[in-house]
């Protein structure tokens, strides 16, 4: 499974203005929720907020990726948000954060919730990807981006 099997361009969102930690949870809770049928905000954010409690998912470089396990969900999901300006997000770097990829799983998914979360890190440890996220001024073009031949390498 790659990333092109689990975001669609209408999950996307660039130049999200919001102030907090909590508000970019929300604004990714509501993103995925757009399309994605059998997942309310209110379950997606409380999932995202779940394993935040347990350590922050800031990578560093900017890019958080977090994510939740969600009890009813068939498939995962994901999310991209770009902010529009960095926000403190506990980062282990320190840095503050303005590309967010979010996942979800199912619950009793465990193996490909961690060879996806690998290959997302490992995805944005790409400086010249990490600069063209950052540029580019269309969702249908970071889309292509993020689900291109390096992204599901």
């Amino acid at each position: 499974m790659g990333i092109v099997d689990i975001l669609t361009p209408t999950r996307i969102a660039i130049g999200v203005q919001v102030a907090s930690k909590k508000a970019v949870l929300e604004h990714l809770a509501r993103l995925v929720s757009t399309d994605t049928l059998e997942l309310a905000p209110a379950q997606a954010f409380d999932g995202l907020v779940t394993r935040e409690r347990l350590g922050s998912t800031g990578l560093g470089k900017g890019i958080a990726i977090p994510h939740g396990r969600i009890d009813h969900l068939s498939a995962m999901v994901g999310a991209f948000l770009r902010t529009e300006a960095a926000i403190d997000f506990d980062a282990i770097d320190g840095e503050a954060v303005d590309l967010f990829f979010a996942l979800f799983v199912p619950k009793n998914t465990n193996e490909e919730h961690l060879a996806m979360l690998a290959n997302l890190a490992e995805l944005f440890t790409d400086d010249v990807l990490i600069g063209k996220l950052r540029e580019l001024t269309s969702t249908q073009k970071i889309h292509s981006l993020l689900i291109g031949p390096s992204a599901n390498a």
